[in-house]
């Protein structure tokens, strides 16, 4: 029977690896978190979510952002399966995702960014109606369904984050197979290891908390650190498992 690192195992051996480039990993998460949060900022301040033309125009753009986001999700995938195996790294790895095979890298997120904003339809709607009511008691009445559809979106991001958490990795790993196998791939990777990996998610929620109390600050430690665990259950994954 084949033995897979417990959640401990992986992450001190992200640590290890993680020792001496610190410094690569939180400069790689800043600068993406400038571009992303400039854009984001910038997308906000322009469009008026209060209009129906407005909100259509803001999720349009913004889910032209998250596709685009999969060139740096396959440049990060790079960055820390170059660092777990021991090769030197740079920020301009982050970067990568522009280099190798960015046509899938971009049909990869599209697809898991579509599946994502169908599920929210029901709360973008319910968000537009409650930013356009100025009524206290049909604000109210709109709460919990809002609630309920917030609820929704997020199991479906949970469940999406689970089934197709290796297909980044795997295009670094198998470059020659489209976007449609290397997602088909990950999805039979995480048979029967869904929970492994849900349970290493809900691990660092205790380190997200202190990092939200140290106004962010401790997440420049726990981004990286959590992204390099990823890294080590997907090769602990892959080393054991013939279903890839």
């Amino acid at each position: 029977m084949n033995q897979f690192k417990s959640s401990a195992e992986l992450k001190a051996s992200a640590r290890e690896h993680l020792l001496g480039h610190y410094g690569t990993a939180i400069g790689a998460f800043l600068i993406l978190g400038a571009l992303m949060g400039t854009v984001t900022i910038a997308v906000s301040l322009l469009v008026d979510l209060s209009t129906i033309p407005g909100t259509i125009i803001y999720y349009a753009i913004m889910f032209l952002v998250s596709i685009l986001t999969g060139l740096f999700s396959s440049g990060s995938a790079y960055l820390y399966l170059k660092l777990i195996c021991g090769r030197p790294v740079s920020v301009g790895d982050l970067f990568y995702g522009f280099q190798l095979c960015p046509d899938k890298a971009i049909t990869i997120q599209a697809w898991i960014t579509l599946i994502t904003y169908i599920s929210s339809l029901p709360q973008i709607i319910l968000n537009y109606m409650l930013l356009a009511n100025d009524h206290l008691d049909k604000i109210m009445k709109l709460m919990l369904p809002y609630a309920l559809a917030l609820i929704f979106s997020g199991a479906v991001s949970v469940m999406l984050s689970l089934f197709y958490a290796q297909t980044f990795f795997l295009l670094h790993d198998f470059p020659q197979y489209t976007a449609k196998e290397l997602l088909q791939k990950s999805r039979r990777l995480m048979v029967h290891h869904k929970g492994r990996l849900f349970y290493l998610y809900v691990s660092f929620l205790p380190l997200m908390l202190l990092g939200l109390l140290s106004w962010g600050l401790a997440l420049l430690w726990v981004i990286p650190y959590m992204a390099a665990t990823e890294a080590e259950f997907f090769l602990d994954l892959i080393k054991h498992n013939t279903n890839c």
